[in-house]
């Protein structure tokens, strides 16, 4: 008799299912598993012998073999043991056929029969979802993830006796209630705010624009001018994650490699990699296919200071995910594609020295020197970046100004931010799509300018030789402008804020 026990494997972004089948033939008692798995997965043999003879359950005595189908996908990971476990009960008799179907099972097997968690809990639970399975067998500590998809009953187990007594109707595991699931905001471990910067006040607006429409910004300027205090607190003017939201940064922050394996992501990611990070960090692949910082920072901040700081190639990749907002990572054994939708802030010096067109210290670069630290950063890439301002140093006396008698504008800006968000989730319909999202053909359809706007723009456009891009940035730029403004229309002072930031020279 062969068994079969339903599981699930991460497969980039999304997730394929896999049927573990398990057959026992006459020979010398032994445990082989076949199906294309890595090494965490050939070892579970001894983890799940050690984790079912804990159990005070038997261990059949014969030639087993365990499948992982489909053979031809590469399956990576512990969440199989738990599932192989439960064939190897129904080979040996403890467990029917029909004590499993409808159900989908993932967990890691400690030698006493516990489950530790896994990295795709939440992967199972869509993966259940997309196949009309019902139910949905996790570890304890992976509960509350798995519990953020609906439509499938998340049932924690907390070790492999308590799951046998479960499926035999004996003793029951009580499943998850969603309702207690409710969406709670962290408070943010930096509480940077624009309140703590002086001037700097179009670099502020600028921020604004940026958190109010979702659109990348570069700051540029001398040492100590301010730029990464600026870029720290747009991360404070964000809106909460939805619920849609958390499900998607949860579940990749599980597939990567961080310490967020049991736990639900509930603040936006505010991701800022160091200079020297590979390639594969910041893009995402590696042995073991992961997400890079650029898709970990989904639905939140890309922080690139010091951008030319940064190799050529490693800027050069990030055009394709500006514009299509995912990335695909290619290998022989297949492609997998990553969500990456960020909102980009990067800081630089104008030159090497950084004091390139300072008022007070005079630059000691040579023009060579210049032309080839701004060549880092290339036309295309600098043309999707919606926002661009030149940051000057502010002068000593102004930096102890008594500011207790200025309104707050990190108030003032949340709300002004917050209306912005609630005409757009009108205009669009969800709560995750902003106007820097907006296709060709959407500016065209959606945004209301009248004749005059439309020649003053077209005007402007051809002094400045904009690209198609540029053109229909300033557009949407105009339109997050508008809505902060509570306008309805795009009127010619909002385009020509908007030129103002589609700067051609960076320094």
């Amino acid at each position: 008799m062969v068994s079969r026990v339903v599981s699930a494997t991460p497969y980039g972004f999304t997730g394929k299912i896999i049927e573990v089948e398990g057959d026992m033939s006459k020979g010398l008692p032994s445990l082989q598993i076949v199906g294309m798995g890595n090494k965490a997965i050939d070892e579970s043999r001894d983890r799940v012998r050690s984790a079912i003879k804990n159990s005070s359950l038997d261990f059949p005595k014969g030639k087993l073999i365990v499948n992982l189908a489909p053979a031809e996908l590469p399956k990576d990971g512990s969440q199989f043991d738990l599932p192989i476990a439960l064939a190897i009960l129904c080979i040996g008799g403890m467990l029917t056929q029909n004590d499993i179907e409808g159900a989908i099972f993932a967990g890691e097997l400690a030698l006493d029969g516990s489950l530790r968690p896994i990295r795709s809990a939440i992967v199972t639970a869509e993966v259940a979802k997309n196949h009309k399975i019902k139910s949905v067998f996790v570890p304890a500590q992976n509960a509350e993830q798995a519990s953020l998809v609906p439509g499938v009953k998340i049932f924690p187990v907390d070790n492999l006796k308590s799951l046998f007594l479960h499926l035999k109707k004996e003793k029951f595991i009580k499943s998850i209630n969603r309702t207690k699931n409710k969406i709670e905001t962290n408070t943010p471990e930096d509480k940077t705010t624009i309140d703590d910067i002086y001037g700097q006040e179009q670099a502020k607006r600028a921020i604004q624009i940026a958190v109010a429409g979702r659109h990348n910004i570069l700051l540029s300027g001398p040492p100590g001018s301010g730029k990464t205090m600026l870029a720290k607190s747009l991360k404070n003017l964000l809106p909460p994650l939805s619920k849609t939201e958390i499900v998607e940064v949860t579940k990749l922050h599980n597939l990567g490699n961080t310490n967020t394996i049991s736990s639900t992501i509930r603040e936006r990611p505010f991701r800022s990699p160091h200079h020297t990070a590979s390639r594969a960090s910041i893009i995402g692949g590696g042995s073991r296919i992961q997400p890079g910082e650029i898709s970990l920072a989904h639905r939140g901040v890309l922080f690139l200071d010091e951008l030319l700081e940064y190799p050529r190639n490693i800027l050069e990749s990030l055009r394709q995910p500006l514009e299509d907002h995912e990335i695909t990572v290619s290998r022989a054994n297949g492609k997998f594609n990553f969500p990456a939708n960020f909102l980009l802030i990067a800081t630089m010096n104008p030159c090497p020295c950084g004091f390139l067109g300072d008022s007070d210290k005079t630059c000691i670069c040579s023009q060579n020197q210049i032309l080839n630290y701004q060549k880092k950063l290339s036309g295309p890439l600098l043309d999707r970046i919606d926002l661009t301002v030149s940051v000057s140093r502010v002068p000593h006396e102004k930096l102890l100004s008594n500011s207790s008698l200025i309104k707050s504008q990190h108030s003032l800006f949340l709300s002004e931010i917050s209306q912005a968000r609630a005409i757009q989730k009108t205009r669009y319909g969800c709560s995750y799509k902003y106007n820097n999202d907006l296709s060709s053909s959407d500016v065209d359809k959606i945004t209301s300018i009248s004749a005059s706007t439309k020649a003053f723009l077209i005007n402007a456009a051809r002094r400045l030789d904009l690209s198609t891009r540029s053109y229909f940035k300033v557009i949407k730029v105009a339109r997050t402008i508008a809505d902060l403004e509570n306008s309805t229309s795009i009127e010619v002072s909002h385009i020509a804020e908007s030129l103002q930031y589609r700067q051609i020279n960076i320094n």
